[in-house]
């Protein structure tokens, strides 16, 4: 069981406010800043610093809170396991993806996975990049197959493998089929998935690359389901940039067609993350290397 004080140095890093922090836990101020100051005696060290009215994690903090988000997660997983040993011994994960990753590339291999090797159970749940690590942090996942940019220092993570991010556009638009500059597009109207998404994330990331924004399209349309944004284009609504596993069935039907970009492909990982050093790392590298190997066995 984690020292009350755990939870409250963790409370701190999230809100970066005792005041918040005493109100989450349902604390009072003057016990939050008690526990702070013990941890501080405890490590020897400053955890945060405060100026005027903003709060950050010194480096030690941030060290700190690394180690007790594993904590954490450990233990709220360590509680499932026992459990697990005195019902039906099967080890139950919950399982984050994002949407596009999840539904189009991980899901088809976790399927057979699971299938293939019943004694994991997981719950899954689909959320952005950020929304995901953020739930890991908090211990409400254990692990997450995630397209996304992220911090790759402040965890354990293996690639699963590698996507296209490709252009499609309706199959009587004026490029379809056709090779052009990133700049040819920028009359086009885009659609993109919201802010928080791991593929918009990298959309950015590559137009960065090329001194160019979203910003330098002439209208941008933000469409949060890919669902929704494949029928918006097939309409002739507008281009936009997808991940090609999620658009092949389409590409293939001729209900979209692919543009061309010049230059460097948009490629990004799809990794499997979960917390560092974790003392369930054998039972982590046990369940991806299941999904792995069908993902594997699907594209050889």
């Amino acid at each position: 069981m984690l020292d009350t004080r755990v939870a409250t140095f963790l409370a701190v890093c999230r809100t970066l406010n005792y005041t918040h922090a005493a109100r989450e836990l349902n604390l009072t101020q003057s016990a939050v800043s008690q526990h702070m100051a013990h941890l501080e005696r405890s490590y020897g060290a400053k955890l945060v610093s405060i100026e005027g009215k903003s709060m950050r994690l010194t480096e030690q903090g941030k060290l700190l809170q690394r180690a007790f988000l594993s904590f954490a997660h450990d233990e709220a997983l360590l509680r499932r396991r026992i459990a697990a040993v005195s019902s039906d011994e099967v080890v139950r994960l919950n399982v984050g993806t994002t949407l596009t990753a999840g539904e189009y590339i991980v899901a088809p291999a976790l399927a057979r996975s699971l299938k293939r090797n019943p004694r994991f159970r997981v719950t899954v749940t689909s959320r952005s990049t950020e929304e995901l690590l953020d739930l890991m942090d908090k211990g409400a996942i254990d692990c997450a197959f995630v397209e996304g940019i992220f911090e790759k220092s402040a965890f354990s993570w293996d690639l699963l493998c590698e996507q296209e991010l490709v252009c499609v556009c309706s199959p009587e638009h004026r490029l379809a089929g056709k090779r052009c500059r990133m700049e040819d597009l920028f009359d086009e109207p885009l659609i993109v998935r919201e802010k928080e998404s791991g593929s918009r994330a990298v959309l950015e990331h590559a137009l960065r690359g090329r001194n160019l924004t979203l910003a330098s399209f002439a209208d941008v349309a933000e469409v949060s389901s890919i669902g929704v944004i494949k029928a918006f284009v097939a309409a002739g609504l507008g281009v936009s940039f997808v991940y090609e596993a999620g658009v092949a069935a389409e590409l293939a039907r001729g209900d979209l067609a692919r543009i061309e970009v010049e230059g460097d492909a948009i490629v990004h990982d799809i990794s499997f993350v979960r917390p560092k050093e974790s003392v369930f790392e054998d039972g982590f590298r046990e369940f991806f290397e299941g999904v792995c190997g069908e993902f594997d066995a699907a594209e050889a």
